[in-house]
């Protein structure tokens, strides 16, 4: 069992409030090298001139990569869209690479289009990801041609218009499922999906960001100290995910429904009109 440690920070900003991208290639610890080399040769090989850019984002540039636990999540951004390619490979180079470098708990593949990530107008994940939580290791950086992010109500929606999705979702994969390891992939999934949405609850109120979970957990505590225990519950199943898909389950008819409704009232205030992207 992993402990759950006191570790992780709120995004640093700058003067006018925009989020500070604090990935950089010298706070990769060398631990995780070879298996980052490895990935981008995997890259290069199979994708040859389709392949624009690669990075990592996540806990692993930021310097606080776990070894055994931090995945290595990578997006390449591509010349095609995704669908015009063959990924077929995919799967195969995944499964060869975590069960050979177990300095990671997995390695995961990503792909968008270049034209994707730089023409769209209204907020996407995959270029706030990029332009303030990643680090670029092979082709041409495009984060200075990215916008400026703030910890403001149009992240925090990223978060919440789509949670009653998501938690329906996990309870539809879980229900009836007897497959131990996508139980224990559902459940990680899903914990953090409920912590970091707990942030976002409050995100209008502390103009902060994260994507750490401890200090995600820590500031939704400070506003719901009469939730407090049931966060804590979604941190430890999100470091600690179970096979037992009827004590997932209950946790979702009880905290979860309760962070649904929170959503829809958050919503109410700041997305009247439920848009995915503000």
């Amino acid at each position: 069992m992993t402990t759950i440690k006191e570790m992780g920070r709120f995004c640093p900003t700058d003067h006018s409030g925009n989020i500070i991208n604090d990935a950089s290639l010298l706070n990769i610890n060398p631990e995780f090298s070879k298996v980052i080399e490895e990935t981008i040769e995997h890259y290069k090989t199979h994708l040859k001139d389709d392949l624009h850019s690669i990075y990592i984002r996540g806990s692993i540039p930021r310097g606080l990569g776990i070894e055994g636990v931090s995945d290595l999540d990578t997006i390449a951004l591509t010349n095609k869209t995704p669908q015009d390619m063959d990924l077929g490979w995919v799967e195969k180079s995944e499964h060869y690479l975590n069960k050979k470098y177990k300095c990671v708990g997995g390695v995961e593949f990503s792909f968008y289009s270049i034209d994707e990530v730089l023409e769209n107008n209204d907020f996407s994940i995959i270029p706030f990801m990029i332009k303030t939580h990643s680090v670029c290791v092979y082709g041409e950086d495009v984060r200075v041609h990215l916008p400026e992010y703030k910890a403001d109500t149009t992240l925090g929606n990223e978060h919440l218009v789509n949670l009653k999705r998501q938690i329906d979702q996990a309870k539809e994969d879980l229900d009836g499922n007897d497959d131990k390891q996508d139980i224990v992939d559902c459940c990680r999934w899903i914990m953090k999906i409920i912590v970091r949405a707990g942030l976002a609850l409050v995100i209008d109120k502390e103009s902060k960001y994260t994507r750490d979970l401890y200090p995600a957990y820590t500031l939704f505590a400070k506003h719901y100290p009469e939730k407090e225990p049931e966060m804590k519950q979604a941190l430890h199943y999100a470091v600690n995910p179970v096979e037992n898909p009827d004590e997932v389950l209950a946790f979702l008819e009880g905290m979860g429904s309760w962070m649904k409704k929170e959503a829809e009232k958050w919503l109410d205030v700041h997305n009247t009109k439920k848009e995915w992207n503000l």
